[in-house]
């Protein structure tokens, strides 16, 4: 055998052992599962107790004007019974838990605490839920502890957890309900809702009625400068039928401004059938009650109702999420 067939066959056979390295390396190194790239998001540190521990809440209580601390759980019994009446089917009780449980890691997250000082976040609904302990039941708790920890997000990052009353049959893109400034969520969508038909008539048919001058005060005191108008029309409505824009003779301002201008609790949404100028008098009926944005409330009662469990409701409601376990 000569030495050149030696030196050719050891070459062949350290480059075959090289590629079956390769191949093995290669076969070791399988593509990420979902599990794998479902990375949770970081609990606020000003809240955060240590890995799968839950959150401590110094919480500003608006009836006392003092701050408390809590365990989140413990303020979220109070806030599903502010939100919803205790009465309600569990699985509705339990969306509006993980919303709630959602809405204060990314309230904490993007806001960085409470406008009251030492809060992290407060008791006060203009700015943030709703909160009654006198009203929590074994029913609230049952709803809150069977969801303990749980929340939802969207590429790894805790969503806007917004909700409403009543849809009106349909509910609302973000830059529709509340005039939002930023790049629309992908996970809002306008999609039909089953609102329950056990919701009281003034939340799904409703009319409000304003002299003309307390219109023009109204929209002044938050900066909509209108003078005498002969005139007051929907200018733009928006994909789920909303109103957008109203004009008042020659000015016009965006709908969800001007319907917390005029009273949310009486101009109940922007899902207007018929606005008028009668006379004196502005006459203004619609369909729904609240913004129209995520979940409605009354939605859920019904889905509930229907044995829909409460991660369907929410997936209902918001788009390509996911409901996540943040601590045990």
């Amino acid at each position: 055998m000569s030495k050149k067939f030696i030196r050719l066959t050891v070459l062949f056979t350290i480059f075959a052992l090289a590629l079956s390295f390769v191949g093995c390396r290669v076969k070791r190194m399988p593509p990420p599962s979902e599990g794998q790239r479902d990375v949770k998001p970081d609990i606020p540190e000003r809240i955060r107790r240590g890995a799968n521990q839950e959150p401590r809440l110094k919480v500003y209580l608006a009836d006392e004007k003092t701050v408390k601390q809590m365990n989140l759980e413990e303020y979220l019994y109070g806030v599903v019974a502010g939100e919803m009446k205790n009465t309600w089917p569990e699985k509705a009780l339990a969306a509006q838990a993980i919303i709630a449980r959602t809405f204060v890691l990314n309230f904490v997250s993007e806001k960085g605490g409470s406008k009251y000082s030492g809060a992290d976040i407060s008791t006060d609904i203009e700015e943030a839920q709703a909160w009654n302990m006198g009203e929590v039941n074994d029913k609230i708790r049952k709803a809150v502890d069977s969801t303990r920890g749980k929340v939802i997000v969207h590429n790894n990052q805790f969503i806007n957890a917004w909700f409403h009353a009543h849809a009106g049959g349909k509910t609302a893109t973000a830059k529709e309900g509340l005039n939002y400034d930023k790049q629309e969520p992908p996970y809002i969508h306008v999609v039909n809702s089953p609102d329950s038909p056990e919701a009281p008539r003034e939340d799904s048919n409703w009319s409000a009625v304003y002299t003309k001058q307390e219109v023009i005060n109204a929209l002044g005191t938050k900066g909509m400068q209108v003078g005498d108008f002969d005139d007051i029309t929907i200018s733009q409505r928006g994909p789920s039928g909303r109103a957008t824009m109203i004009k008042f003779g020659q000015e016009q301002y965006p709908a969800a401004e001007v319907r917390l201008a005029l009273d949310s609790t009486k101009m109940k949404s922007t899902l207007i059938d018929d606005i008028q100028l009668q006379g004196d008098k502005v006459v203004i009926r619609g369909r729904g009650y609240g913004h129209g944005v995520g979940m409605s409330q009354w939605g859920a009662f019904a889905m509930a109702k229907q044995g829909k469990s409460s991660e369907d409701i929410i997936n209902h409601y918001f788009r390509n999420v996911k409901v996540v376990k943040m601590w045990e």
